[in-house]
């Protein structure tokens, strides 16, 4: 394949031959005989874009679910028309936030007014709780024990199940869901490769990824981050071994000598550690087990949402890196600016001052706990402003580039950023104009095409079949 006239990240304008998955040349090149040709017309052609944090199963099961938060549904009567849905059988919903019902949560009595005639599951926004209804109650009890997980007052169940997504899919037998249709919208934005931080991943999992790489539904490239058993899996095409995530609560932190055990076990397999930290605490306590265990080059912080300068040294002397989530400011700005103390407000989603630091920062979505866009990302890097127009920490915003180049890191090198040259992975993201058009409006309708390991797998149509065929440069006899 030969893409003509494009301008090159960082390179300029030239034209570009790929040769299965490999960018083969670069410059003035002719057309061979029967070669496809595409015509960039000057448009910018970049790095496939990389999530480097997301959960694309719960991604794709929760498209499949009825949404019910906010901004969609605000109050208790928007829920109950969410929640209309006809058919029978399990009705799963995702989402919720207590807000909607001022500030409760509900039981399964609750949950009965709205819908009585078929089991309701309803997820909290934060994914670490479920809700269900009686008829849901019922027949999970029916098929096993309750787990320490379901909440129980004056010896009744309430409904309200905690951190028991495990005990809930063996439950009801759930089987991974198919990835196509998300791969496919995430091909739209340009995105080429992922990194997916479940921290239930396990060999298991990883079979099911390379199974859906190999029969072509997934189409970007994975790196498997989870438990210590992902180590055993037996690696095939498609995903690498990525970090192994360890997710912390601030209302239960684990042992600490036995998470320090654990750390050393990632470390000698070759392993970094990616430890979730969303409250100062988490990451003091993270940043402790480091200190006493010693850091590897690969360990990495996860949302490093509340971080104040001490904290940032600390993070640098270790030199960990960082994975944000710049779109939480323009999703859930004015939340936090109402909720979180005020003391900490110049702490949150720190970008700017974390890489005058130091500190390596490379952009992931948190999908499906934020937006998978990565142009929406880059553009809240920049613009600092709530969804309300409130700015917030505006010293914090990146330049456009900057913002593009938290997408671009290398996935298991975050310090390197990727590039198009020869020799590289055809990993590519076509837009429809100049960069100098594209960094002032950053918007994912500019991606034109999206191609993954010298693969098309994304090209937007805005042409007639006749205008494309008129437009297309003939290939040499």
């Amino acid at each position: 394949m030969l893409i003509r006239d494009a301008e090159i990240h960082g390179q300029g304008t030239a034209d570009l031959r790929l040769e299965g998955r490999l960018v083969t040349a670069i410059g003035t090149l002719q057309p061979r005989a029967g070669e496809p040709v595409i015509l960039a017309r000057g448009g910018a052609l970049l790095p496939g874009l990389h999530d480097h944090h997301l959960h694309l199963a719960a991604l794709a099961v929760r498209e499949a679910s009825v949404f019910c938060g906010p901004p969609q549904v605000s109050d208790r009567d928007a829920l109950i028309g969410a929640l209309s849905q006809p058919g029978e059988g399990w009705l799963r919903a995702t989402g919720f936030c207590e807000s909607i019902l001022g500030g409760t949560l509900p039981d399964a009595r609750m949950l009965d007014t709205i819908v009585l005639s078929r089991p309701l599951r309803m997820q909290h926004r934060t994914g670490r709780m479920w809700f269900l209804n009686s008829l849901a109650l019922a027949e999970l009890l029916d098929r096993g024990p309750a787990p320490p997980g379901l909440e129980r007052e004056n010896g009744h169940f309430t409904g309200r199940l905690f951190d028991e997504d495990r005990w809930l899919q063996q439950t009801l037998g759930s089987t991974p869901p198919d990835f196509a249709a998300t791969s496919n919208r995430l091909a739209a934005s340009g995105i080429t490769g992922i990194t997916d931080l479940s921290p239930r991943n396990d060999p298991a999992m990883a079979r099911h990824f390379a199974a859906q790489r190999a029969g072509g539904a997934l189409k970007q490239s994975v790196v498997l981050g989870g438990a210590l058993s992902l180590a055993s899996a037996q690696q095939q095409d498609g995903w690498r071994l990525g970090p192994a995530k360890l997710h912390l609560h601030e209302s239960a932190l684990p042992d600490f000598e036995q998470t320090s055990a654990w750390i050393a076990q990632a470390h000698d397999q070759g392993r970094g550690v990616a430890v979730h930290c969303v409250t100062e605490v988490e990451l003091v306590f993270t940043l402790a087990l480091l200190e006493a265990a010693g850091s590897l080059d690969g360990d990495r912080i996860e949302h490093a949402s509340v971080v104040s300068p001490e904290l940032a040294a600390r993070l640098a002397d270790l030199n960990l890196k960082a994975c944000v989530q710049p779109q939480f400011v323009a999703g859930h700005g004015d939340r936090y600016l109402a909720e979180v103390e005020t003391r900490h407000h110049p702490d949150l989603y720190r970008l700017r001052s974390l890489q005058d630091a130091g500190i390596c920062l490379a952009g992931g979505s948190d999908a499906p706990y934020g937006s998978t866009d990565p142009w929406a990302g880059m553009r809240a890097a920049v613009q600092r402003r709530t969804a309300a127009g409130v700015p917030f920490t505006p010293e914090e915003a990146l330049t456009p580039e900057q913002a593009l180049a938290l997408y671009l890191s290398d996935p298991l090198e975050l310090s390197r950023q990727r590039r198009i040259a020869v020799g590289e992975q055809a990993d590519l993201c076509l837009l429809d104009r100049t960069w100098q058009e594209a960094r002032g409006r950053l918007d994912s309708g500019d991606v034109r095409m999206t191609i993954a390991s010298g693969r098309v797998v994304h090209q937007r149509i805005d042409q007639t079949p006749g205008q494309r065929l008129a437009s297309a440069e003939p290939a040499a006899a």
